[in-house]
């Protein structure tokens, strides 16, 4: 039985991550504005747009698709669905991601071209930003018109060829993160394992008739981001990082 009590961390309710994400409004060679399409492999992602208008595209093996987004939409996927952000003007989303924040801490591949995919050597160089300051915001926005480039790539494979076309991505992005993977097990152990088993154990007391959990109770604080303006996929991230908290628990 899982041990009551705050435990290792002071995690979000049900061990998600958040962030405020300010979407790229510099123009894309397509002639929109937005961020890198790409996807995740072990993680869900949700949206709660905060401001703003755009769209959300997406693919996946049921085909793409194209969602508005407005102020106070919410919207979430699945992983294994690639998803690109456009943004039609001032678009804020804050960005609710399972595990622990696990989609920015690893988990997504950006849908380059196959050449750039072959191993993840390559794919980091490809992806890896460089510079300060506008220079980096350059070498953001390359990286993101090389996925945009890929993500064209997939879409037309798509239309001709259906789900199989996404066969070849899905296996290169695998092989890319599998070395990550004992770090996303310890995140996903520490986090939203243990708090599903916190809740179970929860409920095993209540129907004992008995609430122990209830005696450590207190309230938890994140008073403003960690950091601001992070150069993302997506935009520019402020971003909540609890581990500190975690610490001194």
């Amino acid at each position: 039985m899982c041990e009551f009590g705050p435990g290792p961390a002071a995690a979000l309710p049900g061990g998600i991550g958040i962030s405020l994400l300010k979407v790229y409004d510099l123009q894309t060679p397509d002639g929109s504005a937005g961020g890198s399409p790409h996807v995740h492999l072990a993680c869900s992602e949700g949206y709660y747009v905060v401001a703003g208008s755009g769209s959300v595209q997406t693919l996946n093996p049921k085909g793409f698709a194209e969602t508005p987004l407005q102020a106070g939409a919410v919207v979430w996927f699945d992983p294994g669905t690639i998803h690109r952000l456009v943004n039609g003007g001032g678009l804020q989303i804050l960005a609710l991601m399972s595990n622990s924040g696990l989609p920015e801490a690893g988990d997504a591949v950006l849908t380059l071209p196959p050449e750039h995919l072959t191993d993840r050597e390559t794919y980091l160089k490809a992806t890896s930003l460089t510079g300060e300051g506008d220079d980096r915001t350059s070498s953001a926005m390359a990286r993101r018109n090389l996925a945009l480039d890929g993500f064209a790539v997939l879409r037309e494979s798509y239309e001709t060829d259906g789900p199989p076309a996404l066969d070849d991505f899905y296996a290169a992005a695998i092989r890319i993160v599998q070395p990550q993977l004992p770090d996303w097990r310890r995140r996903w152990e520490q986090g939203a394992r243990r708090l599903a088993e916190q809740t179970g154990a929860a409920l095993d007391a209540l129907e004992a008739g008995t609430a122990p959990h209830l005696q450590a109770a207190e309230l938890h604080e994140l008073p403003a981001p960690t950091e601001f303006g992070l150069h993302g996929m997506c935009g520019r991230l402020d971003t909540y990082d609890i581990s500190s908290r975690e610490a001194e628990q």
